[in-house]
């Protein structure tokens, strides 16, 4: 597969937890391009998993990005991103640094998702976070070019 990513973009992975969002971003990115809400939470509480830690965590991320945009770096932020809200911030920032944003969404089956997740010491949820991120998906897929993303599904 060969994206076509313009050079100065926010570029906004999408998918639900296991579909591969991070494999996909160290594939096709540089590692400092990347900006995991994983990595933020770690940075914030020591734990990757502290859902506690969220809105610290993407405080975080929010003032890395603008910074990396303010200095011209492509940025590519790695987390679900499935619901409209979590976007929302992310285009208003691409906005306000006069940046194209790029949605790329992972659109995998449901089970791959929730059978990965299984096999990952470090996720202990239930099969039901992954149905609702996969569902808030769906639901979001329909209404990707609204938001002003340039919009990729994979």
């Amino acid at each position: 597969m060969n994206l076509k990513i313009p050079e100065l973009s926010l570029v906004v992975l999408i998918g639900p937890s296991g579909c591969g969002k991070s494999t996909f971003a160290r594939k096709h990115f540089k590692p400092t391009e990347i900006l995991s809400s994983d990595f933020c939470r770690g940075l914030v509480s020591d734990d990757e998993n502290d859902q506690a830690a969220t809105k610290d965590a993407f405080e975080v991320l929010h003032f890395v990005a603008a910074k990396r945009l303010a200095a011209g770096k492509l940025t590519v932020i790695d987390a679900t991103n499935v619901q409209a809200e979590s976007r929302k911030p992310l285009v208003a920032l691409a906005r306000q640094f006069h940046v194209l944003p790029v949605a790329i969404a992972l659109n995998l089956p449901e089970r791959i998702c929730a059978d990965r997740n299984k096999s990952r010491a470090d996720r202990s949820f239930g099969p039901h976070v992954v149905r609702n991120q996969s569902q808030d998906l769906r639901r979001s897929l329909r209404n990707l070019d609204r938001e002003g993303s340039g919009t990729f599904t994979c």
